[in-house]
Parts: C-alpha cells; structure tokens; sequence
C-alpha cells in the first residue's frame, strides 16, 4: 500500500498498461484528496488511451483476419465486410463503423506514431484523431514528418491548439497548396437548413472565407452585447441568434440604428509586413480563427471597411506602443496586450482577446499598473473563476502563464497558444 504521496507520484508517472489498471481498480477514491483525485483522473485518462489504441489494433486484426481467413478476391469487400464486422459486434451504423475501421488503419498503419502515442498515454483519442485528420490529404512522408515535430508537445495542447499549430506548419511549408485547398474548399460554400430533434431548426453558412465568416460573426457580437440589458431575460447567445436571423430576415432597419452599431463587420489580424506587401507569403493569425494563408490577408487589407490590425516585426514580432497609466488601458496599450496574448490566457480557452476582459494580475487597487505588463486578456468566465473560485496565476519572463488551481496542482499555458 502507497503513502499518499508515493501514490501520487506512481500515478503521475507509470506507464498504461495492466500494471496500471490494476492499482486503479484497488484504489478507494473516497479516502483520497483532491490533488490525489487529479492524479487518478490523469492515471485514468492514459488508461483510456491505452485501450483505445489496443481497440484500433484489434479492428485492423480484424480486417487482416478478413485478408487471411476468409480470402475475398475483390479488396473492397474485404474492407465492407470487415466493417460490416466490427459494426455488427458494437452496435454501430454502417457510416460509424466505415469511419472507425478508417481511423484504426491510419492510426496503426498510415500513421503508426501516432497510434504508438496513443497506446503510451501521451496523448488522447481527441488529438489523435486531429493528428490523422489534419494531414490526411498530405503524402505520407509528408504527414508522417510534421506529425513527429509535433508529437512531443501535442499531449500539452488542446485539440483545437493542435489543429491550428497543424494549419500553420502546412501554411508554412506549402502556402500555394494550402491556399488552393482553400479555394476548392470555399467553392463548396452553401447554405444549410436542418431540423433538430426537438422540432427547432439550424441554419448553416457552410464552407465560407473564414474572415467574412469571422467579421460576420464579430458584427452579430457587437449588436447582440449593445442591445443585451439588465431587463432582458434572453441570454447574450438567444441575443446573438436572434439578432442574425433579423438581419437575414430584415437588414438593416431598425436593429442596427438602436444598437448604434453600423454596417460590417470588424476582422482583427496580425500580420507581417513583408507578408502585407507581397514580399513573402508567411501565414497571418485571424483573431478567434487561427492561422490563414497570406492571400487571404492581403485580401482583407484590400477588401474589408473596417478592420483593426498589428502589423509585427517578421524577425521578432515586436509590436511599439506607449500610453499612461490608468485604470482602463489606452487603446494602444489594449491593441499591444491582445496582439501578445490573442486569446484568453487561460488554459485551454480559445476565446479571442477581442472578446475578453483585461484583467490587472496585481489589482489596480493595491497599486498594480495598468500597462501590457500587468494586464493580460481573460473571457469572462475565467475573470470571473480567478477572482471567485480561488484560482491565481503568474507569468513568466517568457511570458508562459502559470495558473494553479484552488486544489494546488499547476497548469501551464504557453505564450502565443494557437
């Protein structure tokens, strides 16, 4: 039996595998901490891992047991039958069951780093899935070597920071190809009317350039957050949806006039400056979207009314600003905080810095500045949770946020998270 803290130290540090398995099913969650409860769930969670890899070998068996036993001459069927197979034992549809037989073979023969991280518990089904369907249209060596530059830190990002640190490196090393995956991309754009299961309805604006979609869905935030008062028992999302329906409905009319809110939407980009003026083709950083291929900037420099933007130093990203010190930040100072930060700086959290509050680490009321130094972006929700729940945080010198929880367990979120 472990002392409390050599049963942490086991759990943080021990290999999935039956050994594993074996000391979580004898362990009484009841007796045991908060901080200990974390381990478990980390424990429990490469666990997870673990069998969903063995799961993905054990379908690609299956289809290999197809090959060797039953013999089909037409491969196709083979693969039908084999996904007919593993279908029938799970209970799955025909579409789930093709899609899943699917992932297994790029996880553990297209793929086989990846299946590897999965079964080690360095990362999980949802950023080995990211993994393989961010460079499935890829040749393979080509997948193949972005996915071992990016498998040591994939485990310590979310999947959506994943997805983008993805989109950016093939940006990066392919910016013609990537641009022309938009543009066939972006030909398939419609719109979509579906039922839900509760007699409502969606609709969708599919396939669309991601900065019309990204000013669009800026303006409708605007509109909703002006008209969004004490008296109004909707919430700011029933708001956001209502005031989109109402200008696809109705334009302009009397919506934007009582908000005060005109016409367009605003786009936040960085951008290089060798990037704006065609000297390179380095991708920009579309705020709430992520990375997008340098045409497409110089399409928003040309096209869009309204827009702010930062352009940086393409050697060192530096962005100048000055201003004085107050309680809110001068405009400058809000523009340089949110081109360092671009999202909320808690861990995880996507919410672009356009959106969040500025929160002074050290308060102003006990003297702490407000200057880009001491501010930092927090969506409302995580200004709320630091300032209530318990939760602090501190930054480094390179500008790594480090947060720790009201249970003492340490998170790290670092600087220019996708």
């Amino acid at each position: 039996m472990f002392a409390p803290a050599e049963r942490e130290s086991y759990l943080e540090g021990s290999e999935p595998g039956p050994e594993l398995a074996t000391a979580l099913a004898e362990i009484d969650l009841e007796s045991l901490s908060g901080a200990e409860l974390v381990a478990i769930l980390r424990a429990q969670d490469r666990m997870v891992s673990y069998y969903q890899a063995m799961r993905a070998r054990t379908m690609v068996a299956i289809l290999d047991a197809y090959r060797t036993e039953v013999g089909l001459d037409d491969e196709e069927y083979t693969w039908r039958s084999a996904a007919a197979e593993v279908g029938a034992a799970l209970h799955l549809t025909r579409r789930t069951s093709d899609r899943e037989l699917d992932e297994a073979l790029q996880l553990i023969e297209r793929l086989p780093e990846v299946g590897e991280a999965l079964a080690s518990g360095l990362i999980d089904r949802r950023r080995a899935m990211v993994l393989v369907g961010e460079t499935r249209h890829l040749p393979k060596s080509v997948a193949r070597g972005l996915v071992a530059s990016l498998l040591d830190e994939a485990g310590g990002l979310t999947a959506g920071q994943l997805a983008a640190r993805i989109r950016r490196l093939i940006l990066e090393t392919d910016p013609d190809a990537a641009y022309r995956r938009v543009s066939e991309a972006v030909n398939e754009r419609r719109v979509v009317c579906e039922p839900t299961d509760d007699g409502a309805a969606n609709l969708l604006i599919l396939d669309s350039e991601p900065h019309l979609v990204h000013a669009a869905r800026e303006r409708i935030g605007r509109l909703a957050r002006n008209l969004k008062t004490g008296d109004d028992p909707r919430s700011i999302d029933q708001i956001r949806a209502d005031v989109a329906l109402h200008l696809l409905c109705d334009g302009e009319t009397d919506l934007t006039r009582e908000t005060g809110v005109g016409s367009g939407g605003r786009v936040e980009l960085v951008v290089d400056l060798t990037t704006l003026a065609g000297l390179d083709d380095s991708p920009a950083e579309l705020s709430g979207f992520g990375p997008v291929v340098a045409e497409i900037a110089r399409r928003v420099a040309s096209q869009i009314r309204r827009w702010d933007f930062s352009v940086t130093d393409a050697h060192h990203g530096h962005v100048v600003a000055t201003g004085v010190v107050r309680r809110r930040p001068t405009s400058a100072h809000a523009r340089r905080v949110r081109t360092r930060d671009r999202t909320c700086v808690f861990p995880g959290c996507r919410m672009p810095a356009i959106d969040c509050d500025l929160d002074h680490r050290r308060p102003f009321a006990h003297g702490g500045p407000t200057c880009p130094c001491n501010l930092v972006p927090l969506c409302r929700f995580h200004h709320t949770l630091r300032h209530r729940a318990g939760w602090t945080n501190r930054r480094e010198p390179d500008g790594t946020q480090v947060w720790t929880s009201p249970l003492g367990r340490t998170y790290l979120r670092r600087p220019r998270a996708p």
